[in-house]
């Protein structure tokens, strides 16, 4: 494994990657705020071993690459003000942007086609490639993730406060930092798995150590508002396609994998009881036998 820059699209992007170069690649694509280290290692290996270069990102605004400290922090009231009144509100990038960053890494790496899978945002942007690219996309893995369909019930007014609350300055205050980090990823985790709270400490200190920046929620959470309804998008993926989601899913409730799916000719859904909005060490098997399944149909 070894940890490089590149730079793409005006933004340097932080990657790493596993496996032979000579192997089909597979694009990991972290969700929101989060660090292509969550994406572990282990799971990372594992997938390689089935015959796949893996390659995990930090998207732009987090980790090693570019982020958008200049930008001052977004105001969600004026965010969704300007929304309903069918303005487009000024926001420093969009969804579609981080698509296009994908691409770009793609292209820097000199690969021709891969097989794109994301998780929760992650899962947004891979649609917004596998829709905008199709020339360029294998297979489209979407885990945890959503259509963007405003019909769909939303997560609790109790979970959405919990993600957006401020946290404590970790520099300051780490207990109290890592207190409320905890607090939320045990909330959304689902209910048939052990939270491994060390663990999950010493994932959140890793993130830490490589980069701090408590804005980059608030400006990818604009990207996503943004994003709209990609039913229409979605209705134009030719490619082999699995949506992987959690019936124990706070954030996104199961109908927003069901409704993904259902956008997505021709997909297979695979829903996880006790599955919640992460991915337990118990499920990397089952996860990757559905990348794997879903590359293979590509051939």
């Amino acid at each position: 494994m070894n940890m490089n820059i590149l730079s793409v699209n005006d933004v340097e992007l932080a990657y790493d990657s596993f496996g032979s170069e000579q192997d089909e690649a597979v694009v990991l694509i972290a969700g929101l705020g989060t660090q292509m280290i969550r994406w572990t290692t282990s799971f990372c290996r594992m997938l390689a071993d089935r015959g796949f270069r893996v390659i995990r990102f930090d998207n732009r605004d987090v980790g090693g690459s570019t982020h958008y400290r200049h930008v001052q922090t977004l105001d969600f009231e004026a965010l969704a003000t300007t929304l309903m009144s069918g303005r487009r509100p000024d926001i420093p990038y969009t969804l579609d942007d981080m698509a296009d960053d994908v691409i770009g890494l793609l292209d820097a790496l000199s690969i021709d086609r891969a097989h794109i899978v994301g998780r929760s945002m992650g899962g947004m942007i891979a649609q917004l490639v596998a829709s905008a690219y199709p020339g360029r996309v294998l297979s489209l893995t979407s885990i945890m993730s959503s259509s963007g369909n405003p019909a769909l019930p939303p997560a609790s007014p109790e979970v959405m406060a919990m993600m957006t609350a401020p946290a404590s300055n970790p520099f300051e205050d780490e207990a109290g930092y890592l207190a409320h980090s905890l607090a939320f990823a045990k909330r959304i985790a689902g209910t048939g798995y052990p939270f491994k709270e060390e663990s999950y400490k010493a994932l959140i200190r890793e993130e830490l150590q490589r980069a701090y920046d408590p804005g980059s929620v608030g400006r990818q959470i604009a990207a996503i508002a943004v994003s709209g309804d990609r039913r229409p998008r979605l209705a134009t993926i030719q490619v082999p396609a699995l949506v992987i989601h959690g019936m124990d899913d706070p954030l996104f409730v199961p109908a927003c994998g069901e409704d993904t799916a259902a956008s997505i000719p021709d997909a297979e859904l695979l829903l996880i009881d006790e599955m919640g909005h992460d991915l337990p060490p118990e499920l990397y098997a089952v996860v990757v036998d559905g990348i794997e399944r879903t590359a293979r149909r590509a051939d």
